[in-house]
């Protein structure tokens, strides 16, 4: 049971809506219930939507590296919610089971990213420019930069989603 009060969907402004519609339409957001926690605060529910939407819809990364960097930070938060979602089909069972950066399951280039993103998560400070080299060797710099934003926004969301017992 979410630790704050849901607001109903109804009763959301006709704007958060359409977006939580837009976001169910394309595998955004696997629950409601989140959004229905943030809608105590329709402008930012409104903009933290647009982000997650600008991250999913209009991204320089491809789908499938970034369900695997949502579910590697997904593992390292706990997030059972975010576990248990999929915004993806592209990613199968077999890659969740071996969701190591060092498993030669995966690509170069989404090896880089996953433990990017398993650093992001468990141990920032250790982030460095060899970090950096590596991502630049797959990357363009407009992709590291996205990488980083979506990194924050699924760290941030999840574990938001995890206190407020949301899902």
């Amino acid at each position: 049971m979410p630790r704050l009060p849901l607001v109903p969907l109804a009763a959301m402004p006709a704007a958060l809506q359409d977006a939580v519609a837009h976001g169910q339409q394309n595998r955004m957001l696997s629950s409601t219930t989140p959004v229905q926690v943030w809608a105590h605060r329709p402008k930012a529910a409104l903009a933290w939507l647009a982000l997650m939407d600008s991250l999913h819809s209009d991204s320089v990364l491809d789908e499938r590296l970034r369900e695997l960097v949502r579910l590697k930070i997904a593992s390292i938060t706990t997030c059972q919610a975010c576990q248990l979602a999929r915004k993806s089909d592209t990613v199968t069972e077999q890659d969740i089971a071996c969701l190591s950066s060092a498993s030669e399951h995966f690509t170069p280039t989404e090896q880089a990213a996953l433990a990017y993103a398993e650093l992001f998560a468990s141990d920032y400070m250790a982030i460095g420019d060899e970090h950096f080299a590596r991502l630049d060797e797959f990357f363009s710099t407009e992709q590291v930069v996205e990488l980083g934003m979506f990194c924050a926004l699924m760290l941030a969301g999840g574990r938001m989603t995890f206190v407020q017992q949301a899902y």
